[in-house]
């Protein structure tokens, strides 16, 4: 007998300052999708319905932490968002993990003296081992309950029954969990994973399997399984697709994938980049049906789909006029008669009157449209990652003026700071329409206003910030973790955003191999030292960079490989226990020395009166970060680079706790910045001439050393080529040479060392 099952799912629903009105119209979509009566008899069309999510049911944002004065404690909108729109199981993605094991458990528990009724359903993840977590060990349950009898509960499977259907449901996390999130003591299985890597695909495939069969031998019955599984890239959960036996649905999730068929609506700007669903074939040789949408309450999935007497999906069955994404923008509503559940939208109402008061507290301006868009600050730099990393250096430098290079991750930055739009009537990307934060008269918001709630928004971890020395080699190596993963359709978490320095990256060779050119750059925005030239480490290996990272990244989050060597974490307030009146600056909603206070503190003392103004790019005009499938490398060559630090000069910044040391724009006295060019070789009698010239006795130099080699002034027949070079005490030397410049290294006259760069 023929059973047709409507799934209805979502992914990444994590909450942001949109969802304020998208979750309400989220819910006016699936509901109706739930009660649709085509026929008009009175039933719905398809009584036999699952509404499930492969799990990031939050994220840490504006809407996560207004909960706190609305509802009594963090996250517990969202929780109550999810139980409102009947989400029968979730599976747990890595955010719920990014405030610790503690947040996930006083969110999914009940807390009866508030009436808080916790999740009424139970998280799923058959990879994840949560009693060797203390905070979460209570919540376990075991395998192959109904859902309904195990809400606030935490098991590697489940199992609905639909009409007297039952179906078997597994969660499973990425087991990059520990390296993105913060799992505490759970134990995340196979505990070494490279998604790149077709043994580690088959070991997780092996944890899934194990849940997938226990649950069957167990319950005979059923025929019937759906994974949910949250593995941050699409590419993983079709390998899995062909490595499962007995799954047939696998619902993706982390990856904000949108798939579509032509019959589907988007949004505005949106593309589909696969068909829906995307059919594969399992290691049993059935058909798998694999579905994902965008996150964010963009979206709900829907899949109707047949099952025959044993349990295979009949991929016929599948109407790409009924199933598919159905867009939640009021499009999107009016095109199903939907109606928003009114409890969500008491919900929503609630938080945004706590959000409006932070959209009032402004701190900068900004002309132009500060991209933190998913899939480009997983992919290049962008014009909102440069200001933040340089927000970052300049709040580093008042606690350590020897910063000179931030290095960030893109996946830390959640959304953009301003308005994108389309004209009306158009739905192409070419049309988009990228602007400023739009005014808000309500709260005293002019248009291109930045406020608190722009800032949390787009920085909704934030981070401390944390100090750290980086050799040359080091320094490399972790350039390198940056661009490792990327590749085509891939989005990693750790592509880089960065400030104080350039590179360029040549993404066909081997991971490990990428970096061609590396080059640090000074407070002018002029080369200072090169570290790599033609793929090769330059000059001394053990020479050091003090660097500004996020505490995150520090501890080996997203796997980057930062030392311990000198590490000084900026924030000195307890989580648990915050101290607001320890704040200085005139920013103190969020912790001194933390990401969040670094660029309301930056943007008030640089942005407050004169707009920033660099527009973003596309990958060939990203000069920071060089992509050498879309452009030359200039790394070397670049006369400047626009929007770093110091040009023209590094704004007045507060003086931090403890900071005795000038302000960032206070002069240095007794150096003199000089940019020269040196052009080809030169004779050592030449060069020589040049330094007497500029009043430096001979007989003074004890050494001369370039690029690592001892160089005889004493011979001036020998030839030898310098570069441009960074002279800092030696007096006006600009005119002296023509422009050019050829190899790199440091030139040390006794103890003075001179940088060399181009």
């Amino acid at each position: 007998m023929v059973f047709t099952l409507q799934l209805l799912h979502a992914a990444d629903q994590e909450a942001g300052v949109p969802a304020l009105d998208d979750a309400p119209r989220f819910s006016a979509v699936l509901n109706a999708l739930k009660t649709q009566d085509l026929s008009g008899d009175g039933e719905p069309d398809f009584p036999n319905t699952l509404v499930l999510s492969s799990g990031d049911a939050y994220i840490p944002s504006p809407f996560f932490f207004a909960s706190e004065n609305a509802f009594g404690a963090q996250g517990r909108a969202d929780i109550l968002i999810q139980n409102l729109l009947g989400f029968q199981a979730i599976a747990l993605g890595n955010h719920e993990f990014d405030l610790g094991t503690g947040v996930v458990a006083s969110l999914l528990q009940a807390d009866e003296e508030d009436g808080y009724p916790g999740a009424l359903f139970p998280y799923l993840s058959a990879n994840l081992d949560f009693s060797t977590d203390s905070a979460l060990a209570d919540l376990v349950v075991e395998d192959g309950q109904e859902a309904s009898d195990i809400p606030n509960s935490l098991a590697g499977n489940t199992i609905i029954t639909v009409n007297g259907e039952r179906i078997g449901i597994v969660g499973a996390t990425t087991p990059t969990l520990p390296r993105i999130s913060s799992p505490g003591g759970v134990t995340v299985l196979p505990e070494e994973f490279d998604g790149s890597n077709p043994d580690d695909v088959a070991a997780l495939a092996a944890e899934i399997q194990t849940s997938v069969d226990a649950l069957l031998a167990d319950n005979p019955d059923i025929n019937k399984v759906i994974l949910l599984a949250h593995m941050q890239q699409l590419a993983i959960e079709l390998q899995l697709a062909e490595l499962l036996q007995n799954v047939d649905i696998i619902v993706a999730g982390g990856s904000n994938t949108v798939l579509a068929d032509e019959t589907d609506r988007l949004r505005a700007g949106d593309e589909a980049a696969n068909v829906y669903p995307i059919l594969s074939t399992g290691a049993d040789g059935n058909p798998v049906a694999v579905v994902n949408t965008d996150g964010n309450y963009r979206y709900v999935g829907r899949l109707v789909v047949d099952f025959d007497e044993n349990g295979i999906i009949i991929p016929e069955s599948i109407d790409p006029t009924i199933s598919g994404a159905y867009a939640t923008d009021e499009e999107g509503v009016l095109a199903v008669n939907g109606v928003p559940d009114e409890e969500i939208i008491a919900i929503v109402e609630a938080l945004r009157e706590v959000i409006i008061d932070q959209d009032g507290n402004l701190f900068g301006k900004t002309s132009v449209f500060l991209n933190g868009t998913r899939n480009d600050v997983r992919t290049q730099e962008t014009n909102l990652g440069n200001l933040t990393a340089d927000a970052n250096l300049a709040i580093a430098k008042t606690y350590d003026p020897d910063t000179v290079i931030s290095i960030k991750n893109g996946g830390g930055i959640r959304d953009n700071i301003g308005v994108l739009t389309f004209p009306a009537g158009s739905t192409s990307p070419e049309d988009a329409l990228r602007l400023p934060p739009e005014a808000n008269p309500v709260a005293g918001k002019e248009e291109g206003d930045i406020s608190q709630l722009d800032i949390t928004n787009a920085l909704r971890f934030n981070n401390g910030l944390t100090l750290l020395t980086l050799t040359a080699e080091e320094l490399v190596a972790v350039a390198e973790h940056g661009v490792a993963a990327v590749a085509p359709g891939a989005t990693p978490g750790q592509f880089p955003q960065i400030s104080g320095f350039t590179f360029s990256f040549d993404a066909d060779l081997p991971a490990g191999s990428r970096i061609q050119s590396l080059a640090i750059l000074d407070e002018e925005g002029n080369i200072a030292d090169v570290v790599v030239e033609n793929g090769e480490l330059v000059g001394d290996p053990e020479r050091t960079f003090r660097t500004v990272t996020l505490n995150f990244l520090a501890s080996g989050g997203d796997g980057y490989p930062f030392p311990e060597r000198d590490r000084v974490d900026l924030v000195t307030e307890e989580a648990a226990n915050p101290d607001p009146s320890s704040r200085t600056g005139v920013a103190t909603f969020a912790p001194d020395g933390s990401e969040q206070d670094a660029l309301a503190e930056y943007l008030a003392a640089t942005f407050s009166e004169t707009p920033f103004d660099m527009e973003d790019v596309d990958f060939a005009g990203d000069t920071r970060i060089q992509n050498l499938a879309f452009r030359e490398d200039t790394v070397l060559v670049v006369e400047d680079a626009p929007g770093m630090p110091g040009v023209p000069g590094m704004p007045d910044m507060p003086d931090m706790p403890g900071d005795d040391t000038p302000d960032m724009g206070d002069p240095v006295e007794g150096v003199v910045n000089v940019r020269v060019s040196l052009n080809g070789e030169v004779a050592i009698d030449q060069f020589t001439s040049l330094l007497e010239g500029a009043g430096i006795e001979l007989s003074n130099i004890p050494s001369l050393v370039i690029g690592g080699h001892p160089i005889d002034l004493s011979s001036p027949s020998v030839d030898f080529s310098l570069p441009n070079i960074n002279l800092s005490g030696l007096g006006n030397l600009n005119n002296l040479f023509g422009s050019g410049g050829l190899p790199t290294g440091e030139i040390a006259i006794g103890d003075l060392t001179i940088s060399v760069g181009l």
